[in-house]
């Protein structure tokens, strides 16, 4: 298994992403990972109850946060675009325990011009889904990708894309 590691720095511009970013005190500080063999992108996540919805489970709505933030890694580092999400559909399975070790992986269905397709689940250490979502990401240019994050991508993503595919 080859496996990159996978965070917004690698492309010169910084972020507070409340899902990945680490230096976001705030947020979740989740590391994600590409496994280029499996062509998934996936983490590995134990959050506190500083992230309850009730006592015992992680808040949905963080859980969903994770989920999207697994296939926006995947249109990037997968299907090599820059995208952002258009729909989502998430069904729950199970709670997401607090302070109890989970893996969130995503991965790609289908690529067009315009829009990208992608699956992400969230398995518990038993190995049960626990949370799975679908969504559409819509494709963005090198333009759109400028405005949303402030700087030009073009040089830094082409060198994570001749690296990522070796």
């Amino acid at each position: 298994m080859s496996v990159i590691a996978i965070h917004n720095e690698d492309w010169g511009f910084e972020t507070n992403c409340f899902v990945c970013e680490p230096k976001n005190d705030r947020g979740l500080r989740i590391p994600f990972f590409h496994d280029t063999d499996a062509s998934t992108v996936f983490a590995e996540l134990e959050l506190s109850n500083d992230f309850s919805g009730t006592p015992s489970f992680v808040h949905g709505g963080v859980i969903l946060a994770v989920l999207d933030e697994a296939m926006a890694w995947a249109c990037i580092a997968v299907a090599h675009r820059w995208a952002v999400t258009v729909e989502t559909s998430t069904r729950f399975h199970g709670p997401v325990y607090v302070s109890k070790p989970h893996r969130v992986e995503a991965r790609i269905i289908d690529v067009t011009s315009e829009l990208i397709a992608s699956t992400a689940t969230v398995i518990d250490r038993k190995g049960r889904v626990r949370a799975e979502s679908t969504a559409s990401f819509a494709v963005l240019g090198e333009a759109q990708a400028a405005r949303a994050i402030g700087v030009e991508v073009g040089d830094s993503f082409s060198g994570y894309l001749r690296e990522s595919q070796g």
